[in-house]
């Protein structure tokens, strides 16, 4: 068995707030497993040993990464002998507690420091309406309906000088899965730019004269609040399902379209259960409507769901683009392989009937966020570069809406710190994405 440790260690910041996290992870290893099969004597171990897997296992060369309890590792790495490992956490509660440490927000200020620290539910919920109210000639707070719980689903809708609702929208969802922080923190980045810089950027400004764009940072709230009080590492909503004591719904897997297929599981203990039926989560009916009458009312042009970890750009079904200078990206923070994904998720033969621009785009964007930071994104057919996902939102929105373009973005990094990312990243992940949103906007028919 070969074994490298790789410890984290996540700067707090000063002037913090910790998490209240009753759910301990002292003690807990995540590992990185290289597949030498087709993944089914992994997957056997995990479903043995009721594993929470942040990678599931998907195909031959592939890797699978696994969190495994104390009392679960002497049996774990007798099932895994002579198996591929590398440890992404030896110790996952020190990372949590490290990264789980939120700066202060005064209210009102809504400045650029917001983005040196990960922060609390309701702080993000101040933060949009700060800069709605900052900005109210060309912003506003909206909603596209209520969680489970009865959560407000708050977004920033921002807009150009002929006022909003009358443009073409560009929709971004972040952090459908619960434990993605970095996602809404992105997605804000994004928001922030795009207001702050209008008026004295062209390209910005161009943009938000051309596009109407609604911002979600945060659209599981019931299950991100979850991980920030609770349990760190829970991904699903927090839904009930008869006759299971295991609670949650892979929002991402629920939506309406191409449900029945591969690509999701039917045991509601697993961390990818699409639901009783589709769309029976209150989440994705909130997002699903939302998203239809906008299109209804404006048209949309460009939909992006982001997500981390894993770092790739995915397309449809077509060739895929490999770039070059590839290394253990793990070992080096500057050369991360990231998914960029156009839809399918749920067919691994599907092909979109504008293939080759959405390829050509892909390649475009990668390169443009490759620019910033020399962070190495990949782009490839879902299906094919990652796993089979069915009832996702990008094909939803690519075939029932009709939207001009869907894409998933799988933000940094590729296994060194997984889900619990350095906030020292979170600018330079904002930077890269824009700059790859920016060529899209540019480029886009």
């Amino acid at each position: 068995m070969k074994a490298l440790a790789v410890l984290s260690s996540l700067l707090a910041p000063a002037a913090a707030v910790a998490i209240d996290s009753e759910l301990s992870y002292d003690g807990h290893r995540v590992f990185r497993v290289r597949i030498a099969d087709d993944g089914s004597h992994v997957q056997s171990v995990i479903d043995k040993l009721q594993l929470t897997t942040w990678q599931p296992p998907s195909r031959k060369g592939a890797f699978a990464d696994i969190q495994v309890a104390p009392r679960q590792l002497e049996e774990f790495h007798k099932a895994m002998d002579g198996q591929d490992l590398t440890t992404m956490h030896d110790d996952l509660g020190k990372s949590i507690k490290r990264e789980g440490t939120f700066m202060t927000y005064a209210a009102g200020s809504a400045n650029d420091t917001w983005f040196t620290s990960y922060h609390d539910y309701t702080d993000h919920v101040q933060w949009l309406n700060d800069l709605g109210a900052k900005f109210s000639k060309n912003a506003k707070t909206v909603t596209s309906g209520k969680t489970l719980e009865g959560n407000p689903i708050t977004g920033l809708h921002i807009f150009g000088s002929s006022g909003g609702g009358k443009k073409p929208a560009v929709v971004f969802h972040g952090t459908v899965h619960a434990r993605e922080w970095i996602a809404s923190m992105v997605v804000e980045y994004m928001a922030n730019e795009l207001i702050t810089k209008y008026g004295s950027d062209k390209d910005i400004t161009a943009f938000v004269d051309k596009y109407d764009f609604y911002m979600f940072p945060i659209v599981n709230v019931d299950g991100f609040k979850y991980t920030q009080t609770t349990n760190r590492m829970w991904r699903k909503n927090r839904q009930t399902t008869k006759g299971s004591n295991c609670l949650g719904h892979d929002i991402n897997r629920n939506w309406p379209y191409k449900w029945d297929g591969q690509g999701a599981s039917t045991n509601p203990c697993a961390e990818d259960f699409k639901g009783e039926s589709e769309g029976d989560a209150p989440e994705t009916k909130a997002l699903s409507q939302f998203i239809q009458d906008v299109k209804k009312a404006q048209g949309l042009k460009l939909y992006i769901d982001w997500h981390s970890y894993s770092q790739l750009f995915l397309t449809r079904k077509a060739a895929r683009y490999n770039p070059p200078l590839l290394k253990k990206v793990y070992c080096h923070v500057r050369l991360i392989l990231v998914l960029w994904s156009i839809a399918y998720g749920y067919s691994c033969d599907a092909k979109a009937p504008n293939d080759a621009e959405i390829q050509s785009l892909a390649r475009g964007t990668v390169d443009a966020i490759f620019a910033v930071h020399q962070v190495r994104f990949n782009s490839g057919p879902i299906c094919q570069t990652i796993y089979q996902a069915s009832g996702s939102s990008i094909d939803f929105v690519a075939d029932v809406v009709k939207g001009d373009y869907s894409f998933a973005a799988e933000l940094r990094d590729t296994g060194r710190y997984g889900f619990v990312l350095p906030p020292d990243q979170i600018v330079p992940s904002g930077e890269e994405a824009f700059a790859g949103v920016k060529y899209l906007l540019q480029n886009m028919k």
